[in-house]
């Protein structure tokens, strides 16, 4: 269970503080958890401070329990929490079955990297001994980069709109891929995403606006209260771009 309290978060800006985060304070321990709202309005940096890459300004996290406010981006990974970035890093030098291997921490063999590859809709024989750089498309990396997270099994795995990049991929396909990483991990699993095909698997919606929690709650709840509204609208604007 993740649990944020009164997080704050300010970037510099012109030698002042925006603030991009104000108070935001949830518990993530349900299976599937959506994280949407309006573009700007801090789920992005959400993400980013649960996984340490950036320091809340105030605020607390916990990871069952435990104060990891502090820890940094390894320590965080050590104890447990994965995250796909919107953009995936690219590693030139290092092939697709190494990085696999990595994100598992363990040397696995190539049936296994295989199998991680084909549940992602990648034929694996065509990337196994593919180097991770400029020559694979975004929408490859980002299918790499879930197979990754796959093969890591983590408590927490945070993705930040996965479905970007993967049009040509079913979402049947992907949303498949979240609930196999639930039955695997009993973890819990947030997705930052406009697309209400992913909100309609979520089991807890939170709406974000202007770096404030402004609803959350089942989706049974939320979902119809953004259905029909110039909030909703303009996700609906975002999916058909």
């Amino acid at each position: 269970m993740l649990e944020l309290k009164n997080i704050c978060y300010a970037a510099e800006s012109a030698g002042q503080g925006k603030e991009i985060l104000q108070d935001v304070s949830l518990t993530i321990d349900d299976r599937f958890v959506a994280i949407t709202g309006p573009n700007g309005s801090g789920k992005s940096t959400l993400a980013k401070v649960i996984a340490g890459i950036i320091r809340p300004t105030s605020g607390s996290i916990y990871l069952d329990g435990e104060d990891i406010t502090d820890l940094s981006v390894t320590e965080r990974a050590r104890r447990g929490i994965s995250f796909a970035f919107q953009q995936p890093v690219r590693f030139k030098g290092i092939t697709v079955k190494d990085l696999i291997s990595l994100a598992a921490g363990k040397k696995i063999n190539i049936t296994e990297a295989c199998g991680y590859l084909s549940e992602v809709g990648l034929c694996a024989r065509d990337y196994i001994d593919r180097e991770v750089d400029a020559s694979l498309s975004g929408g490859e990396l980002k299918r790499i980069e879930i197979a990754t997270i796959l093969a890591r099994g983590t408590r927490v795995s945070v993705f930040d709109e996965p479905e970007a990049g993967i049009d040509l991929w079913s979402f049947n396909n992907l949303i498949s891929v979240f609930e196999k990483m639930y039955r695997q991990t009993k973890g819990n699993i947030m997705i930052i995403s406009h697309q209400e095909r992913i909100l309609n698997i979520a089991d807890k919606i939170v709406v974000l606006v202007n770096g404030k929690v402004d609803r959350q709650g089942s989706r049974a709840e939320i979902l119809p209260t953004i259905l029909g509204t110039t909030a909703c609208r303009a996700l609906t604007d975002k999916m058909e771009d």
